[in-house]
Protein backbone atom coordinates (compact mmCIF):
# COMPACT_ATOMS: atom_id res chain seq x y z
CA UNK A 1 0.00 0.00 0.00
CA UNK A 2 1.10 3.05 -0.97
CA UNK A 3 0.62 6.61 1.27
CA UNK A 4 -0.94 9.10 -0.55
CA UNK A 5 -0.89 12.06 1.84
CA UNK A 6 0.81 12.08 4.87
CA UNK A 7 -0.57 12.93 8.42
CA UNK A 8 0.61 15.71 10.16
CA UNK A 9 -0.88 16.90 13.45
CA UNK A 10 -3.28 18.86 13.50
CA UNK A 11 -3.07 23.08 14.12
CA UNK A 12 -5.08 22.78 17.45
CA UNK A 13 -6.12 26.87 17.48
CA UNK A 14 -7.59 26.44 14.13
CA UNK A 15 -11.98 25.40 14.24
CA UNK A 16 -12.99 21.96 13.03
CA UNK A 17 -13.15 21.93 9.43
CA UNK A 18 -16.66 22.56 7.41
CA UNK A 19 -17.93 18.95 5.99
CA UNK A 20 -16.61 20.02 2.35
CA UNK A 21 -13.17 20.92 3.86
CA UNK A 22 -12.92 17.47 5.60
CA UNK A 23 -14.22 15.59 2.58
CA UNK A 24 -11.41 17.61 0.62
CA UNK A 25 -8.56 17.26 3.22
CA UNK A 26 -9.37 13.46 3.48
CA UNK A 27 -10.76 12.23 -0.26
CA UNK A 28 -6.92 11.21 -1.02
CA UNK A 29 -6.13 9.60 2.57
CA UNK A 30 -4.98 6.34 2.90
CA UNK A 31 -4.15 4.35 5.55
CA UNK A 32 -0.28 4.29 5.73
CA UNK A 33 1.77 0.99 5.76
CA UNK A 34 2.21 -0.31 9.17
CA UNK A 35 5.89 -0.70 10.50
CA UNK A 36 7.57 -2.98 12.71
CA UNK A 37 6.29 -2.02 15.43
CA UNK A 38 3.59 -0.40 14.08
CA UNK A 39 2.90 3.02 14.06
CA UNK A 40 0.43 4.69 16.58
CA UNK A 41 -3.34 5.45 15.12
CA UNK A 42 -2.50 8.81 16.88
CA UNK A 43 0.33 9.14 13.92
CA UNK A 44 -1.37 7.65 11.35
CA UNK A 45 -4.94 8.40 11.02
CA UNK A 46 -7.15 11.75 11.31
CA UNK A 47 -8.43 13.35 14.88
CA UNK A 48 -11.00 14.87 15.85
CA UNK A 49 -9.68 18.02 15.38
CA UNK A 50 -9.28 16.71 11.35
CA UNK A 51 -13.01 15.95 11.11
CA UNK A 52 -16.02 17.88 10.89
CA UNK A 53 -18.10 18.45 14.23
CA UNK A 54 -21.30 18.91 13.10
CA UNK A 55 -23.29 18.64 9.66
CA UNK A 56 -25.85 22.42 9.97
CA UNK A 57 -27.79 20.55 6.88
CA UNK A 58 -28.83 17.73 8.40
CA UNK A 59 -32.35 17.32 9.85
CA UNK A 60 -33.62 17.20 13.09
CA UNK A 61 -32.85 19.79 15.25
CA UNK A 62 -33.67 19.40 19.12
CA UNK A 63 -36.70 19.90 20.98
CA UNK A 64 -37.12 19.89 24.45
CA UNK A 65 -37.53 16.76 25.11
CA UNK A 66 -34.21 16.00 22.92
CA UNK A 67 -32.24 17.90 25.37
CA UNK A 68 -34.45 16.81 28.50
CA UNK A 69 -33.91 12.93 27.59
CA UNK A 70 -30.16 12.91 27.17
CA UNK A 71 -29.67 14.94 30.37
CA UNK A 72 -31.93 12.61 32.34
CA UNK A 73 -29.59 9.28 30.70
CA UNK A 74 -26.63 11.28 31.83
CA UNK A 75 -27.63 12.71 35.40
CA UNK A 76 -29.20 8.84 36.22
CA UNK A 77 -26.08 7.46 35.24
CA UNK A 78 -23.86 5.39 37.92
CA UNK A 79 -21.20 3.92 37.39
CA UNK A 80 -18.75 3.55 40.91
CA UNK A 81 -16.57 0.81 39.09
CA UNK A 82 -15.63 3.84 35.79
CA UNK A 83 -15.65 6.97 38.20
CA UNK A 84 -13.97 8.91 36.03
CA UNK A 85 -13.25 7.05 33.49
CA UNK A 86 -15.62 6.64 31.01
CA UNK A 87 -17.19 9.47 28.31
CA UNK A 88 -20.63 10.36 27.74
CA UNK A 89 -21.89 11.93 24.40
CA UNK A 90 -24.99 13.72 23.73
CA UNK A 91 -25.28 14.98 20.08
CA UNK A 92 -21.56 14.51 19.01
CA UNK A 93 -20.52 12.26 15.20
CA UNK A 94 -18.86 8.95 16.43
CA UNK A 95 -16.48 8.04 13.90
CA UNK A 96 -16.14 4.52 13.51
CA UNK A 97 -14.55 2.87 11.03
CA UNK A 98 -10.77 3.79 10.16
CA UNK A 99 -11.22 2.64 6.73
CA UNK A 100 -13.30 5.24 5.67
CA UNK A 101 -12.42 8.26 8.19
CA UNK A 102 -15.66 10.32 7.29
CA UNK A 103 -18.43 7.84 8.15
CA UNK A 104 -20.22 8.53 11.17
CA UNK A 105 -23.57 8.13 12.95
CA UNK A 106 -24.61 11.05 15.77
CA UNK A 107 -26.93 9.10 18.27
CA UNK A 108 -28.82 11.59 20.91
CA UNK A 109 -26.98 10.05 23.87
CA UNK A 110 -23.72 7.51 24.24
CA UNK A 111 -21.85 5.77 26.85
CA UNK A 112 -18.18 4.95 26.40
CA UNK A 113 -16.54 3.15 29.30
CA UNK A 114 -12.95 2.96 29.85
CA UNK A 115 -12.38 6.34 27.97
CA UNK A 116 -11.64 9.39 29.71
CA UNK A 117 -14.22 12.43 29.78
CA UNK A 118 -11.28 14.62 28.42
CA UNK A 119 -9.20 14.52 25.61
CA UNK A 120 -5.30 14.07 26.29
CA UNK A 121 -6.33 14.91 29.91
CA UNK A 122 -7.60 18.68 28.92
CA UNK A 123 -9.59 18.92 25.80
CA UNK A 124 -13.00 18.88 25.46
CA UNK A 125 -14.08 16.29 22.73
CA UNK A 126 -15.44 17.45 19.56
CA UNK A 127 -16.31 14.35 17.95
CA UNK A 128 -15.82 10.81 19.43
CA UNK A 129 -13.02 9.18 16.72
CA UNK A 130 -13.13 5.23 17.73
CA UNK A 131 -9.85 4.52 16.76
CA UNK A 132 -8.27 7.37 19.10
CA UNK A 133 -10.58 6.16 22.16
CA UNK A 134 -9.86 2.14 21.44
CA UNK A 135 -13.15 1.71 22.96
CA UNK A 136 -16.22 1.70 20.96
CA UNK A 137 -19.56 3.31 22.92
CA UNK A 138 -21.11 0.54 24.85
CA UNK A 139 -24.76 1.88 24.96
CA UNK A 140 -26.15 4.61 22.10
CA UNK A 141 -29.22 5.84 22.57
CA UNK A 142 -31.39 7.33 19.68
CA UNK A 143 -34.50 9.01 20.23
CA UNK A 144 -37.03 9.12 17.51
CA UNK A 145 -38.38 12.74 16.44
CA UNK A 146 -41.23 12.98 14.30
CA UNK A 147 -39.45 14.62 11.21
CA UNK A 148 -37.17 11.99 11.36
CA UNK A 149 -38.65 8.73 12.40
CA UNK A 150 -38.51 7.10 9.44
CA UNK A 151 -34.38 7.65 9.05
CA UNK A 152 -34.75 7.25 13.04
CA UNK A 153 -35.71 3.52 12.51
CA UNK A 154 -33.29 2.77 9.94
CA UNK A 155 -36.38 2.74 7.10
CA UNK A 156 -33.92 5.24 4.84
CA UNK A 157 -30.76 5.43 4.10
CA UNK A 158 -29.24 8.58 5.78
Amino acid sequence: MTVSKSYTKPNRSKPSPTPAEAASNLADYRLPEQQDPPLSPRETLPTMYDLPCEYPEEPGLPDEFHILQPDLLSVTLHLPDYAGNHFVGTDLNVYYDVRHPLWHKRPDWFLSVGVPRLYDGHDLRRSYVVWQGGVSPLVAVELISPGTEKEDLGETKS
